[in-house]
């Protein structure tokens, strides 16, 4: 028996990067997905590799930043599985990077929305869900940027601090009815999002790879299985005395 045997969960930005390495690692632990992202061919081919491998993977195409969607997002979840004992509300964007006063007021408003406040709505919705349940586990996705500041990424910056104290907020209103919301925070990862970083943003610059990875005491960068490791960790019962929590999955990059 895996450590979610049975679980139904729900994982939004599941088809790539984090989100995928989560769904895989929750299928191999026994729970039960429902998968959501934008991107509706990549989640299509993920739910359909999980349910080849004797899983059960179900994709919805939906946007976090659209409440309407949200709703139904989690109402297909309870009625396609049954129930929704653990969400990874995993969708996000870097979006612009650059100096504060260069950024302009549309994309630092895109990064919040998508960020912060599609957190916030899934965290909304599914604790409506779990509180008629009177159990659950929420894991939100933050960053090491969450907790610490990174110059050139005032909205990254910014909607990741503000996850963190979304679900420490919410952690406070729900422990008392059996529900957990911590907050997750990697630093570097191997995924899409940080390559899209380093080869389109800035432009291939060797050096600043480097000097991003010499900020890791562990000495590399993260894998996505690494976080989703941790993440499927939180969504279970073995860490039920964790809730309120902010992560850092970071190979030391936030300890210094």
């Amino acid at each position: 028996m895996g450590i979610l045997d049975g679980k139904a969960i729900l994982i939004t930005g599941a088809a790539s990067g984090i989100g995928e390495a989560t769904a895989n690692v929750a299928h191999a632990e026994g729970a039960r997905l429902l998968l959501s992202d934008v991107n509706a061919g990549g989640g299509e081919a993920l739910a359909a590799t999980i349910t080849a491998a004797g899983g059960t993977a179900i994709f919805v195409t939906a946007d976090v930043t659209d409440e309407q969607q949200v709703e139904s997002l989690v109402a297909r979840t309870r009625e396609e599985l049954g129930a929704i004992d653990g969400a990874f509300n995993c969708a996000g964007i870097l979006g612009s990077v650059g100096p504060t006063t260069d950024t302009s007021y549309d994309d630092f408003k895109r990064i919040v929305d998508v960020d912060l406040n599609g957190v916030f709505l899934c965290t909304k919705h599914e604790l409506r869900a779990m509180s008629e349940q009177g159990s659950g586990s929420i894991v939100n996705m933050s960053s090491a940027a969450g907790v610490i500041g990174w110059a050139g990424a005032v909205g990254y910056v910014a909607a990741k601090h503000g996850v963190v104290g979304l679900s420490k907020a919410a952690a406070l209103e729900v422990a008392p009815q059996g529900i957990r919301v911590n907050a997750l925070c990697p630093s570097y990862v191997e995924t899409p999002m940080v390559a899209d970083l380093f080869e389109n943003i800035l432009g291939g610059d060797q050096a600043a790879v480097d000097a991003a990875r010499a900020n890791h005491p562990i000495g590399r960068f993260g894998q996505p299985d690494e976080i989703a490791n941790a993440c499927v960790w939180l969504l279970s019962d073995r860490s039920s005395f964790v809730t309120g929590a902010a992560m850092n999955v970071d190979g030391g990059y936030t300890a210094p």
